[in-house]
C-alpha cells in the first residue's frame, strides 16, 4: 500500500508522485500524453502553470488512475473553475465567425474598403489596450470585422487582395487576445496559423511575424520549446534586412527576442533566457522611451514587465521583485498589460510564501483590467490557494475578490 499525498501537495507534485508510483520515467509518461520531458518536470516543478482539465485526464488516463481528483487533490471534487477556465459570453458568436467555412460568399453590392477595414481594426486595437473590459468590447467588434476582412479577401484581387490579407492577418492576431485562456484552444491554434498563413499569403514579413509572434506563445504554451524557438528565430532572420526601414519593424523583432527568452525561462535556462532579454532590452532602448509596438506591446516599460515574468519562470522570486521595482507600473500604458504584470509580481510574492502581499497585487490587477485577472490561470489557481488559506484579517476581502473574478465558494 502506497502512502498517498496530503493535501498541501501541489498538482504538479501529484503527478510526479503519481508516475513514479506506476515506474514510468518522465520521457514515458511525456509520451503517452504527446509532450515533451521538459514540459513534464516543468509542470512537476511548479514552473508551468497547472495543466487545463483536458491535459490533467489524459494524464490521468496515463497513470491508471481512475478518480481525477487524486491529481487535483480536493477530495471527492474536481476543481474545474481553475482547470477549465472560464467561457466569455461572446465566444460562440466569435467562433461562429472563425469557423464559417465558404467556398464563395455573396458578392458584396459595394466593393470592400480595404482601408475602412484597417482603419476598424486601428480602433479594435484602442480599445483592447484602453478598456477595462477589453474582452466583451472586442467580443462586441470581432465577428464583424472577421467576416468583413474574410469577404475582402475572397472579393478582391491583386494589390488590394495582398493589402486585405494584411488586414485579415492583423485581425487574426487580434482575435488571438481574445480567444487566448478560454475554454477553446483550438481556436488558439486556428487564430495564430491563419495570422501567419495570411502574412506570408501577402508577402509581407511584418505582417507574417506578427502572425509567428502569436504561434510562437501557442507552442511554448503547449512546451514544444524547440518549434517554439525555431519559428521565432527564423521570423526574427526574415525581418533583419528590412529592419531599418520602420521602427515596426525593429518592435517585432524585439517582441520576438523576448519570446525566445520566455521560452529559456520556461526550460530554467537562465543564461540563455538573459542573453535574449537583454538583445530585446537593447532593442527597446534604441527606439526610445515614446515606442510601443501596438501588437505585442513590446517597450521600454513592458521589457521591466517580462523581466519579472522570466525571473518567475525561473522560480527566483527574489530577482522578479527586484526588476518589479525597478520600474513603475503605470508606465505600461496598456491597461490589460499592465494587470497581467501585476499578476506576475503577485507570482513572485506567492512562491515567497507572502500571502498578504499576493492578495494586494491580485486586488490591484483585478481594479486594473477585471477582464484580465477573469481568464488568467496563475490568478485563478493563487485565488483558490488564497481562498482555501486566507491571510490573517482578509478572509473578507479573499472572498469578495474571487466572487469578482468569478471564483464560486
Amino acid at each position: 500500500m502506497y502512502p498517498q499525498p496530503h493535501d498541501e501537495v501541489t498538482v504538479g507534485q501529484r503527478i510526479k508522485f503519481f508516475r513514479e508510483r506506476a515506474g514510468l520515467s518522465r520521457p514515458v509518461l511525456a509520451g503517452l500524453v504527446e509532450r515533451s520531458a521538459e514540459w513534464l518536470k516543468a509542470v512537476e516543478n511548479g514552473r508551468l502553470q497547472t495543466p487545463r482539465l483536458n491535459m490533467l485526464l489524459k494524464l490521468a488516463q496515463a497513470l491508471e488512475l481512475n478518480d481525477l481528483a487524486e491529481l487535483t487533490g480536493n477530495g471527492d471534487a474536481v476543481s474545474v473553475e481553475m482547470f477549465a477556465g472560464t467561457r466569455h459570453a461572446a465566444l460562440s458568436t466569435v467562433q461562429a465567425a472563425l469557423t464559417e467555412y465558404r467556398v464563395a460568399g455573396p458578392t458584396p453590392s459595394v466593393p470592400p474598403n480595404v482601408e475602412h477595414l484597417a482603419h476598424r481594426l486601428e480602433r479594435a486595437w484602442r480599445v483592447r489596450h484602453s478598456t477595462p473590459d477589453h474582452r466583451t468590447q472586442l467580443g462586441a467588434v470581432l465577428p464583424d470585422l472577421i467576416r468583413d476582412a474574410q469577404a475582402a479577401v475572397r472579393t478582391l484581387r491583386g494589390d488590394d487582395r495582398r493589402q486585405a490579407r494584411r488586414v485579415l492577418s492583423g485581425v487574426y492576431q487580434l482575435a488571438d487576445f481574445y480567444v487566448a485562456y478560454q475554454p477553446a484552444p483550438e481556436l488558439v491554434w486556428m487564430v495564430a496559423d491563419r495570422a501567419l498563413t495570411e502574412g506570408q499569403e501577402a508577402d509581407d514579413p511584418l505582417v507574417a511575424a506578427g502572425g509567428a509572434w502569436a504561434m510562437v506563445q501557442a507552442l511554448r504554451e503547449s512546451g514544444r520549446w524547440d518549434e517554439a524557438l525555431a519559428l521565432a528565430e527564423d521570423a526574427i532572420r526574415r525581418l533583419q534586412p528590412y529592419d531599418q526601414q520602420h521602427a515596426d519593424w525593429r518592435g517585432m523583432a524585439g517582441a520576438l527576442e523576448v519570446e525566445c527568452a520566455l521560452v529559456h525561462a520556461r526550460r530554467g535556462r537562465h543564461g540563455e533566457a538573459m542573453a535574449r532579454w537583454e538583445t530585446a532590452d537593447r532593442i527597446a532602448r534604441d527606439l526610445g522611451t515614446g515606442y510601443r509596438h501596438v501588437q505585442s506591446s513590446f517597450s521600454q516599460p513592458v521589457m521591466g514587465a517580462h523581466a519579472v515574468t522570466i525571473a518567475v519562470d525561473l522560480q527566483r522570486p527574489g530577482e522578479a521583485l527586484q526588476a518589479a521595482d525597478r520600474f513603475d507600473a503605470e508606465a505600461i500604458s496598456s491597461l490589460a498589460r499592465r494587470s497581467r504584470h501585476l499578476i506576475e509580481v503577485s507570482r513572485a510574492h506567492w512562491q515567497r510564501g507572502d500571502r498578504h502581499a499576493t492578495w494586494a497585487l491580485l486586488n490591484s490587477s483585478e481594479r486594473t483590467a477585471p477582464e484580465t485577472i477573469r481568464y488568467n490561470g496563475h490568478a485563478r489557481g493563487m485565488l483558490i490557494g488564497l481562498r482555501k488559506r486566507p491571510p490573517t484579517g482578509l478572509a473578507d476581502d479573499v472572498r469578495n475578490l474571487c466572487e469578482r473574478v468569478g471564483i464560486a465558494a
